[in-house]
């Protein structure tokens, strides 16, 4: 009398899942192979090193010498934060407008596009490499932070909230500097539109122009043009509370803006 094999549930189901993982596998692989190519190029042209360099001493000048740090007595780096997002005002366009405005200027974008990839993957990729350069740049701040440590005793969870929040807002206003860099081949073009989007992120929320709104708009009004902006959620997390809700702000506008991007390549590669 022969038996009978019965197959468990788990290996019917494994070659189908099994193409599924190796797709994702596939697709992280040319994501990490884009960002290993733009990392690389950042670094062989004067790009990054200029930015970081840039991006250090107006760091430790603001936090040290304009805010008054040795005046104030208080060992803190709330004021090196509240700086950020006006730092970044001006250097993380200047990172992000040669994304795509290059490759359209040198013609390797159709080349990049005909590449066995997805435009989201190259999009992705070419993001996260100059989210990773932007990264690197805060994270040699950390003599500020052993300073501070070393001069008093600050709350190091309120610094390190803080340093979240400063990676997030860069990513935010990075993402606007990749979909004005996808609209056009001139850098210069890329750089004044994303400043002029990032400024008004800004100033939605800025204190001196949320008091001039509630002159002659109602308080519900001005809470909602508020909530668009990146200071009213970046304030939230420099006090040491990381809600969700401004997490997913931030993450929000990521994901926009990456998306208008990809509306942008996809139509160019139509075109």
């Amino acid at each position: 009398m022969s038996e009978t094999t019965i197959d468990s549930p788990a290996a019917a189901t494994t070659p189908a899942v099994r193409p599924e993982k190796q797709r994702g596998a596939s697709a992280w692989r040319n994501v990490v192979t884009i960002a290993e190519r733009e990392v690389t190029g950042y670094f062989a042209s004067p790009v990054a090193y200029v930015f970081i360099v840039i991006f250090l001493l107006l760091t430790g000048f603001f936090a040290f010498m304009v805010t008054g740090f040795f005046d104030r007595g208080q060992a803190n780096l709330t004021a090196f934060f509240a700086w950020h997002p006006w730092l970044y005002l001006f250097l993380v366009p200047a990172v992000g407008m040669r994304m795509w405005s290059e490759e359209r200027r040198l013609g390797t974008i159709e080349l990049l596009l005909t590449m066995p990839i997805t435009p989201w993957q190259a999009i992705v990729g070419k993001f996260l490499a100059s989210w990773l350069i932007l990264a690197l740049a805060l994270a040699l701040t950390f003599p500020i932070v052993i300073t501070v440590n070393y001069l008093g005793h600050p709350d190091n969870g309120v610094i390190l909230a803080s340093y979240a929040g400063s990676l997030l807002l860069s990513g935010a206003y990075l993402s606007v500097s990749a979909m004005t860099s996808a609209m056009t081949r001139n850098q210069v073009v890329s750089f004044i539109v994303s400043l002029v989007l990032c400024l008004f992120l800004i100033l939605a929320g800025w204190p001196p122009i949320t008091n001039l709104l509630t002159q002659w708009a109602s308080q519900g009004f001005v809470e909602t043009i508020a909530a668009f902006s990146v200071m009213t959620h970046f304030d939230s997390i420099q006090k040491g509370v990381i809600d969700s809700r401004d997490v997913l702000f931030f993450l929000s506008v990521i994901v926009f803006c990456l998306f208008a991007t990809s509306v942008i390549i996809r139509a160019h590669r139509a075109g």
